[in-house]
């Protein structure tokens, strides 16, 4: 556990722009935090959350483009004053297509943004933690990275591998103070499940969650705002389910 204030612990979100992210960053702003709100290409949500909040930067990242990052990273620690202390490694890409209409382009995007992206993101970042004997790195995963995919196989294979990642830096790093834990959404009302919610598919898959509804950005960023805190340090290497039942481990 560390002494260390909530307004001297950065966060740093990416793909804050909008939907689950944008609702982390708004939730980790509400309680007091300073946080670089992530974007790529959608700089619209993040500069109006950061024209909200004084405690609040707007910042461009490619998650697929290491030289980004870095950058995103020099960009916080001068206009912060600090390292990142949170790492919410939420930015992504999803396209729906057939499995045997994918091509390698479309394989090496997704793994790129959605599996190389956090493992980048996180070991720019894990240096800084590691130096405080503080950190926490939160991964959001998905369903389809724990049941597999239909119609969407690159994206849950990358998202299978981020929660492994998830567990081997929580293997490698929880004893220095450093814990690594992942969100897992089912169908959560966003921009990006509107696709799969137009499909036949996926209008049975989400008249089949147990809960009887979709899942809310309000409560996976309330999650994500537990697993940062101090009352979770004991948390380390774990998926935490929010699938309203769809999905039982």
């Amino acid at each position: 556990m560390s002494d260390t204030p909530k307004n001297q612990r950065i966060v740093f979100v990416t793909g804050a722009s909008r939907g689950i992210g944008n609702a982390i960053a708004r939730r980790f702003l509400g309680e007091g935090y300073p946080v670089a709100v992530g974007y790529c290409a959608h700089p619209e949500g993040a500069r109006k959350l950061a024209a909200e909040f004084p405690s609040a930067l707007a910042v461009r990242v490619d998650a697929g483009d290491r030289q980004s990052i870095r950058q995103a990273l020099r960009h916080i620690r001068e206009g912060m004053n600090g390292p990142v202390s949170i790492l919410v490694n939420n930015g992504a890409m999803a396209q729906e297509k057939p499995f045997l209409e994918l091509r390698d382009e479309d394989w090496d995007r997704m793994l790129g943004t959605n599996l190389r992206g956090p493992f980048a993101l996180a070991q720019e970042v894990l240096p800084g933690m590691l130096d405080a004997g503080w950190g926490r790195i939160i991964n959001l995963v998905s369903i389809g990275g724990q049941w597999g995919g239909m119609n969407q196989v690159h994206y849950a294979a990358a998202k299978a591998g981020l929660i492994n990642l998830t567990r081997s830096l929580a293997k490698l790093y929880s004893r220095r103070g450093v814990t690594t834990n992942a969100v897992s959404p089912g169908l959560v009302a966003t921009d990006m499940t509107a696709a799969e919610l137009a499909s036949e598919a996926g209008q049975a898959k989400a008249d089949g969650i147990p809960c009887g509804r979709l899942g809310t950005t309000e409560e996976i960023a309330a999650a994500v705002a537990w697993l940062a805190s101090d009352e979770a340090a004991y948390v380390t290497g774990q998926t935490l389910n929010l699938n309203g039942g769809m999905y039982f481990v």
